[in-house]
């Protein structure tokens, strides 16, 4: 392309300082250095990750950066020593990466990067970032700073996927989908017939019901405050729904009554510690696992007698999906073109860049699914 080697000026939402509306300003893109790539950045999601970087809850986060991590695009260019990655490629930017090299990458139990983790600073590998505005530098986000028009990347934080994929909701598969749908089928590996559920019906608590449903579970349990959720989820495959409200009884006694001793997967998708701590006590007291899938906040700490684990309870995290990002992506991607889920249910908002700031305000007053941004 006539840009490749060039600076690119474009559009991007920056953050100056924490707990501060976006700015849409003009910044520029200098052209990728060795194993990097630029990508032209067409669709962009809204997670409540970036909400937890916007007011301090990540701390790796230095201001001013540009957030964004849920992203598809096009390869405009690439540096020199890039393998895998031409002009033109569709691709999804990994906030985690995958070099295959380092003993993390080749554990088979590890879905986590040590070279990936070592570009959470906000910087590039060579100790520089590849965005500045009004003379100054503007930080990296999560290997991916994805609210821009263009954007650089390591070439272990990013995958090719398949050229007939239609640019759009696809961005999903890059954090929200994955995160619930690797939860269930490779973090709790849920069995056909299981009871399952699901706090938190926003848009990783909905990849979940969906994957339970893939699954063969028989029973996909709702728990949300909010019961205009409850169609959708329904409609995406949970076979009952339940907002804590409506009943004098803690939700996780509730479920232990209504499942006859609890249920065999909880998913925690919000990463409140008062729920966290309800969905370890509604699985099942034997042999129930809870996967943690939510960010909490900084300095949170949950407490619950050992005994809850002692008896055979599991509980587990999950980043990612406890997928491995290049290796799963595509997968995910080819199921999504194959139409065996459709991410477009997903989508609550679509808006354009410059309204990112109505699109952060749909997701705080709990008004949207999911939220995606067109650049």
């Amino acid at each position: 392309m006539e840009t490749a080697g060039k600076v690119i000026t474009c559009k991007a939402a920056v953050t100056w300082e924490a707990n501060q509306p976006f700015s849409i300003e003009e910044v520029e893109v200098a052209p990728p250095k060795g194993q990097e790539i630029r990508i032209k950045i067409t669709n962009t999601g809204i997670c409540r990750s970036d909400e937890h970087a916007l007011t301090g809850n990540i701390k790796e986060v230095t201001f001013p950066v540009i957030l964004g991590h849920e992203g598809v695009g096009i390869v405009e260019s690439v540096g020199e020593d890039v393998k895998d990655f031409k002009t033109g490629d569709k691709v999804i930017p990994l906030f985690t990466g995958q070099c295959d090299q380092c003993p993390l990458c080749k554990n088979p139990r590890s879905n986590f990067c040590f070279s990936s983790m070592n570009l959470s600073s906000g910087l590039m590998s060579d100790g520089t970032t590849r965005f500045t505005c009004k003379g100054k530098q503007i930080h990296h986000f999560m290997n991916t700073s994805t609210f821009t028009e263009y954007t650089v990347v390591n070439q272990i934080n990013c995958v090719k996927i398949a050229d007939e994929t239609p640019l759009g909701s696809v961005c999903l598969i890059g954090c929200s989908f994955t995160t619930g749908y690797g939860s269930v089928v490779k973090t709790a590996e849920v069995k056909p017939g299981s009871t399952c559920a699901v706090f938190g019906l926003g848009g990783v608590g909905l990849a979940v019901v969906i994957a339970c449903k893939i699954a063969g579970a028989s029973r996909i349990i709702g728990i949300d405050v909010k019961k205009d959720k409850f169609e959708k989820a329904k409609e995406l495959g949970a076979t009952e729904c339940i907002a804590p409200q409506d009943s004098d009884k803690p939700i996780a006694q509730l479920l232990l009554e209504q499942t006859g001793g609890g249920v065999d997967y909880a998913f925690e998708c919000i990463g409140n510690i008062e729920t966290m701590t309800s969905a370890i006590a509604s699985s099942n007291f034997a042999c129930g696992t809870t996967v943690f899938i939510g960010i909490s906040g900084l300095s949170k700490t949950i407490t619950f007698d050992p005994m809850t684990l002692i008896t055979g309870r599991t509980l587990k995290g999950s980043i990612f999906g406890g997928v491995k990002s290049k290796d799963y992506v595509p997968k995910l991607v080819s199921d999504y073109n194959a139409k065996k889920f459709d991410l477009d249910k997903l989508v609550s908002h679509e808006l354009p860049l410059e309204k990112i700031n109505e699109g952060f305000g749909l997701m705080r007053a709990g008004e949207s699914i999911r939220t995606i941004l067109t650049l």
